[in-house]
């Protein structure tokens, strides 16, 4: 019970300064800097599938992402070279990014992707040169990790 209160307090203390306002300044300070970090960047990581982990390490992923914009208040377009399946092509989609602080989170329920088909859902967080999360489609989920690379041009060249 002890380590219990301890946790709590420390997410307490961790969270009091996220409700802070932000000036404009300081919102277009961040959108850009998230912007400029996505851009031309490739995520190198690791999937699992909810009740499969006794089949092995987890499955690799890999996604390169040409651009990231901010078209309104909470939404960014994520350019990126989506391989899933059969489809191997470069798709503009639309998420919402919601803010923890300095901390961008996509927040995807239950969407339609082109070419993808609906029913995706993920919560994926990104800082410093990691990103790490959750992902759904249909009845099957799991989790997503892994590191955020420069890309070189050779990268996205080498990938078309």
């Amino acid at each position: 019970m002890k380590k219990f209160a301890m946790f709590c307090a420390a997410l307490l203390i961790a969270s009091a300064g996220l409700g802070e306002e932000l000036s404009e300044a300081e919102i277009t300070a961040r959108d850009e800097a998230f912007s400029k970090s996505m851009t031309k960047c490739v995520l190198v990581g690791s999937f699992t599938v909810d009740g499969k982990e006794s089949e092995g390490a987890p499955k690799a992923e890999r996604y390169e992402i040409e651009s990231v914009t901010k078209a309104s208040e909470n939404l960014w377009i994520f350019t990126t070279r989506v391989k899933y399946g059969k489809l191997d092509t470069k798709l503009p989609i639309t998420v919402p990014i919601e803010w923890a602080g300095d901390t961008p989170l996509v927040s995807l329920t239950n969407a339609n992707l082109p070419g993808l088909g609906d029913g995706f859902s993920a919560r994926v967080m990104f800082y410093e040169n990691r990103y790490a999360g959750t992902w759904q489609h249909g009845a099957i989920g799991g989790h997503m990790f892994g590191r955020i690379e420069r890309a070189t041009v050779d990268k996205f060249q080498n990938a078309q």
